[in-house]
């Protein structure tokens, strides 16, 4: 068992369950475009560790858990650490990106560091299997592109406090990490490198449209 999927686990769960019984604390430490204009930085990384409520928690963290042993396998800890954290550093970036005139925009969640290494163990296991549900088999890569797609679908109906756009800047973050470490990846798994490209060009496309 690997102690720094632990350490991570960990401190979501003490960070979210603070965060659960204490809306100060919560509201100091989410994404909040205002407050991150004003210099408050910090929270582009606090903000990864908070969640909406316990379902937002345990989808991240089972999906972190089934993954980020892939990562670790093939990468190393400390490649399993940078993507981690560079995935949460590049949706937070993003979210500014799309977000920064809108000062009053919150988000928070995991889905950004998680989706970077989602998108770093299919590179990495192309033919990986999962059982949603635990019973339905889905091919990894297809959950990915599936799990991206809804994001679009979360960023255009606004109606929740999760980092939709976080999730893209994540997949970018772990799908440039993992190109940069294991760059034979682009000869070996290309179909897929292209496929999982797909949802991250569909969403600059719509932004560019403006349909976002």
């Amino acid at each position: 068992m690997n102690t720094i999927l632990i350490g991570i686990i960990v401190a979501n769960v003490l960070v979210s369950y603070k965060g659960f019984n204490d809306l100060a604390f919560f509201r100091k430490y989410e994404f909040h475009v205002g407050s991150i204009r004003s210099g408050e930085q910090i929270r582009m990384l606090t903000s990864g560790f908070l969640h909406v409520d316990m379902t937002h928690l345990i989808f991240n963290m089972l999906t972190l858990w089934f993954f980020a042993p892939v990562v670790i396998q093939y990468l190393g800890n400390f490649s399993f650490v940078l993507i981690y954290i560079g995935s949460l550093v590049f949706g937070s970036l993003l979210t500014m990106i799309f977000h920064k005139n809108d000062y009053s925009y919150r988000a928070v969640g995991a889905s950004g560091a998680v989706t970077g290494i989602l998108y770093s163990a299919i590179l990495l296991r192309p033919d990986m299997m999962l059982g949603i549900f635990f019973i339905i088999p889905m091919p990894a890569y297809l959950f990915g592109i599936l799990y991206l797609l809804y994001s679009i679908y979360g960023m255009r109906a606004k109606n929740d406090n999760i980092g939709h756009t976080a999730h893209f800047g994540g997949a970018i973050g772990g799908y440039l990490i993992t190109l940069i470490k294991e760059p034979t990846l682009v000869y070996d798994h290309t179909l897929m490198v292209v496929l999982l490209a797909i949802p991250i060009v569909i969403l600059f496309v719509m932004a560019k449209l403006g349909k976002l």
